[in-house]
């Protein structure tokens, strides 16, 4: 389904993630899932000077661009379900904007290079921002996970399939 582009919005990478994930079938769905899966962000040279500071923070979110999947649907079955759902209420990867987000743990930074630990991100992925993860901001008590109630133990073991890959 496309969208329409009238007030369409720009967005520029500022690098890229390498990580052992060659191919989106088999991957870890969740960092949670990819606990010990080391990888590193590649920052362009340009923004190296950005990353001052960020290394006294453990963990970052990333947010990046799906940019092996195009084209959504607004009712999809989930990895962790075999019920359609409202695309909203998942995590799947084929979204109208295709943008992704991980939280994963900050080992080192080496000039433009991030060292990072819990990698569940395509090799080659456009990153698009990194901010530091705060537990204070960011952990929030949740009283409902709706239809993942039930699910959410899964994204540990389960691993990607061929029902979120274009065609």
């Amino acid at each position: 389904m496309p969208l329409p582009d009238k007030d369409a919005i720009i967005f520029h990478p500022i690098g890229h993630v390498s990580s052992p994930h060659k191919s989106l079938e088999g991957m870890p769905i969740q960092p949670s899932g990819a606990k010990d899966i080391v990888g590193k962000i590649v920052l362009y040279g340009a923004l190296e000077e950005g990353l001052q500071d960020l290394d006294g923070f453990s963990h970052i979110i990333l947010l990046y661009h799906f940019h092996k999947n195009d084209g959504f649907e607004l009712k999809v079955k989930p990895f962790m379900d075999t019920v359609e759902r409202g695309l909203f209420s998942t995590r799947a990867p084929r979204r109208p904007n295709m943008i992704g987000m991980s939280t994963v743990e900050l080992l080192s930074i080496e000039g433009n290079i991030l060292h990072i630990k819990g990698v569940d991100i395509l090799d080659g992925t456009p990153l698009l921002d990194i901010k530091p993860y705060v537990q204070k901001f960011d952990a929030v008590d949740a009283d409902r996970f709706g239809w993942l109630e039930e699910n959410a133990q899964q994204s540990e073991t389960l691993k990607s399939d061929e029902r979120f890959v274009k065609d």
